[in-house]
């Protein structure tokens, strides 16, 4: 290793981390060398670089991190890789590796089926749209790694006209100390297509780990997609998000991150309009505690007129928990009649938390109407007295101010099922009964 990588704040992994996987072509093979390559090439992140400004630079050593090897009781994890009740379709993947794929309930023509294996029974579709776009928000040496390590994971393509009525339940897992995983979601979906999927990121022994994760969204023309993220790593797992939303003409999207887990979590969200009458929704909620960290950039990238975007993050921070937020709605030339939104909100519990949020603009059009900001602030001390003299106690209450809060975005979810299964979970992690 050479002595600027070894004075790197970002160390590369191991060496034995870096043979092929046995189930990909050849043609992908030598795309991962390419990776490798680009990988060692990056520079690592640096307090110069603003998009790296405010990040802990410190929890992004590599070192420790090993290959995952073959999970240990692969049927204790299929059996517990349930969310939802009535699925179309269920994959379930941990330490990088196919574990099961129930796909009797899909309509014909929907395929389900593992990256390696779509990379050779469907290369053109394959090359067409894996890691198509680029990586804009700073976590390129991260993508690079990602596709250099890259093992299994998950290809959807919905064809046009088709629609799936039941979400389609994706898992990955962590398993074993210092393992590494690189979990992959492509969705592909055909004009006037509708599906809803809802990926899960689970730790099974809540032992340190990493993970470094992509989602490619593609939508078609008229294509209708409801993309959940249910993130909930260990807190002693450093993770990497990187989404990337292309959204055709007249077509919508919305995706909701819930970030329950990490130590430290990286995520970016890339939506690009493409299309008139484009609509991306982008959604995140983060309840943190401890000394969780939860780094956010996203840009809401205009390239076609009468689009659409709306994103609301929220953030609730208790005990030295911290959070960042950068944000950017960018219109291009000839985007006019762009309507876009972002907001941040940031609900802060104890005096040792903080909450950094820099939202901004880029017009390059005429007639558009764009808002963006981000908030701060306390439970008010009036509510947690209304709680008191109900006879609730004040630990309680403002736990239920805190679920009232994510319960706002969560409102905006499509589907019964789907919003009482995120409430639920909401719920669970702050300890709150449904009931209450």
């Amino acid at each position: 290793m050479s002595a600027a990588l070894e004075n790197a704040p970002v160390q590369i992994l191991p060496e034995s981390h870096q043979s092929p996987p046995v189930g990909w072509p050849s043609w992908f093979r030598e795309l991962q060398c390419a990776a490798q390559e680009e990988f060692e090439r990056c520079p690592a992140p640096s307090r110069k670089n603003e998009a790296w400004r405010y990040s802990d630079l410190a929890a992004l050593d590599l070192s420790s991190f090993l290959p995952a090897t073959f999970p240990d009781g692969p049927e204790s994890l299929i059996a517990a890789s349930c969310g939802l009740g009535d699925v179309a379709a269920r994959m379930v993947l941990a330490n990088n590796r196919l574990l099961a794929l129930d796909t009797k309930g899909l309509p014909e023509g929907v395929l389900l089926k593992p990256l390696d294996v779509a990379a050779r029974e469907d290369e053109a579709l394959f090359r067409e749209f894996f890691m198509a776009q680029p990586v804009e928000l700073g976590s390129h040496r991260f993508a690079e790694l990602h596709r250099s390590r890259l093992e299994s994971g998950a290809l959807l393509y919905v064809p046009p006209g088709l629609e799936v009525d039941l979400p389609i339940e994706i898992f990955h897992w962590v398993q074993g100390a210092h393992a590494s995983v690189y979990p992959h979601t492509l969705i592909i979906c055909g004009e006037r297509s509708k599906v809803t999927v809802v990926d899960s990121f689970r730790s099974a022994d809540g032992k340190p780990a990493f993970a470094c994760g992509v989602n490619d969204l593609h939508l078609g023309a008229g294509a209708r997609l409801n993309y959940i993220a249910v993130q909930e790593w260990s807190d002693k797992t450093l993770a990497f998000h990187i989404n990337s939303t292309t959204v055709a003409k007249d077509a919508t999207s919305t995706a909701l991150c819930a970030n329950f887990g990490g130590a430290f979590v990286r995520g970016e969200s890339y939506s690009r309009m493409i299309g008139e009458g484009a609509r991306s929704e982008m959604f995140s909620l983060s309840p943190l505690d401890g000394s969780r960290q939860v780094d956010q950039r996203t840009l809401q990238d205009h390239a076609a007129p009468n689009a659409s975007s709306d994103l609301l993050y929220l953030n609730a921070l208790d005990d030295t928990s911290r959070s960042i937020f950068a944000g950017l709605i960018k219109v291009q030339e000839g985007a006019h009649r762009t309507d876009a939104y972002q907001k941040v909100r940031n609900l802060i519990l104890s005096d040792t938390s903080e909450a950094n949020s820099m939202p901004g603009l880029e017009i390059l059009a005429d007639d558009v109407r764009c808002t963006h900001g981000a908030t701060s602030g306390e439970i008010n001390e009036e509510e947690l007295f209304y709680f008191e003299a109900r006879g609730i106690p004040r630990s309680l209450g403002r736990k239920l101010i805190v679920n009232g809060f994510f319960q706002t975005l969560l409102e905006r979810i499509e589907g019964c099922a789907l919003r009482t299964y995120l409430s639920r979970l909401v719920s669970a992690k702050l300890g709150v009964s449904p009931s209450e």
